[in-house]
């Protein structure tokens, strides 16, 4: 689209280009998501909506920073506005992903890897850089669908995993929380059955990710 009529938006501090895309859902109708987005009250922004149909909104230019993102870190990078491409998903959370809606996501998903030179360790949800405060896209995202396609990743397991969980999440990208907040965040996106302490689980598909997409940049 070229009209991009979201108001809520600035240049990306430091002059960097994205690196990342940040997953939302809204949690509210496409038509009120739309609304909020572009109401220049609300001071919040996306540069992608996609309905449950699966159109594709375009409200910021990707050249710019939306304001999507808020308080939060990955990979040793703060501002993530200012490193991110937003997409905000209809969906309230509480049912799956509608068909057309992740077929254009898987779409978008493609051309902006290739726009930007984004990796698929570098599709990430907000509950991923903000475990504390969000919980969206949820545990009814299929994160495993993306990955198939190359579009983000998905542990393969460890035979004999040896390093404590928090030194696995924190090279894959997690930012410093409380352990239980980015344990929950690594199982909402991974395994969102689960539930109580950590298992060897856990560790085996935290220590595989960091082995193959770890240490982050910020590390080395």
């Amino acid at each position: 689209m070229t009209d991009l009529p979201s108001p809520n938006f600035g240049e990306r501090r430091g002059g960097v280009t994205p690196s990342l895309v940040v997953i939302h859902y809204t949690a509210i109708s496409c038509d009120a998501a739309r609304a909020r987005l572009c109401d220049p009250a609300a001071e919040v922004s996306a540069h992608w909506l996609i309905s449950e149909t699966g159109r594709a909104e375009a409200l910021v230019d990707e050249r710019h920073r939306a304001w999507h993102a808020g308080a939060g870190q990955w990979a040793g990078l703060d501002d993530i506005n200012s490193h991110s491409i937003g997409i905000e998903l209809a969906n309230d959370g509480q049912h799956p992903f509608p068909e057309p809606q992740m077929a254009a996501l898987e779409r978008l998903l493609t051309a902006l890897m290739a726009r930007w030179s984004i990796p698929a360790h570098r599709i990430i949800g907000h509950s991923d850089m903000a475990p504390t405060r969000k919980t969206d896209p949820g545990p009814h995202f299929d994160w495993r669908r993306l990955a198939r396609q190359g579009l983000s990743v998905w542990p393969e397991g460890h035979d004999n995993p040896d390093a404590p969980l928090s030194d696995s999440l924190t090279r894959i990208g997690y930012p410093d929380a409380p352990p239980e907040a980015r344990l929950a965040a690594f199982r909402l996106r991974f395994r969102p059955w689960a539930k109580g302490p950590e298992e060897a689980t856990d560790r085996a598909l935290a220590q595989d990710l960091a082995q193959r997409f770890g240490p982050h940049p910020a590390a080395q």
